[in-house]
């Protein structure tokens, strides 16, 4: 895999409680104890078989590091369309070419405080999208993945949800996806 350079001072959009672009700040400011209100989106990678990836976030991440979580998440740049930063995205975090791309929850938004006290808190648009490739994925990013059945997903984060991002569990809670 060629690992493409994304830097971690991007900017982030930043936003007013409405959901309204206020300004913009690097990344790398924009998580912490005191995190602003910004811009995401994260997506959930299908296969044909109709299983779900799922990826383990790699030890080296600022927050939530070494859990499990959807297939991949993001910020869009500055003026980037939120589908051109997904598939910008899938291909730098899993060397994953989307086939198709949904939006599935366009209002999704939390905030969560991790162990160490870093912030999310973010709005945070839900994609659904299928692959035909196998994952390529970017060691920086991700320690491991597995595709699964979506309600053995929705099962293993009621009986562990420590053991997955806190967006994963709530956006499975609400998407058709993971439901019986």
């Amino acid at each position: 895999m060629t690992i493409a350079i994304d830097l971690i001072d991007d900017d982030v959009v930043l936003l007013d409680d409405l959901g309204t672009p206020i300004g913009t700040a690097p990344k790398t400011a924009a998580h912490g104890p005191d995190t602003a209100l910004h811009l995401a989106f994260s997506c959930h990678v299908l296969n044909a078989d109709g299983e779900v990836l799922v990826t383990r976030r790699a030890l080296t991440k600022q927050a939530w590091a070494g859990v499990w979580t959807n297939s991949f998440c993001g910020h869009p740049k500055p003026s980037e369309p939120l589908t051109a930063a997904v598939r910008r995205r899938a291909e730098f975090e899993l060397g994953l070419e989307l086939d198709s791309l949904e939006l599935a929850l366009p209002t999704f938004r939390y905030r969560a405080v991790d162990a160490d006290g870093t912030v999310e808190n973010e709005i945070c648009p839900v994609y659904i999208a299928t692959a035909s490739g196998e994952p390529d994925p970017n060691p920086r990013e991700v320690v491991e993945y597995r595709w699964v059945r979506p309600a053995d997903l929705r099962r293993a984060i009621e009986a562990a949800p420590w053991a997955f991002s806190p967006w994963l569990g709530l956006q499975a809670g609400r998407l058709e996806l993971y439901r019986d």
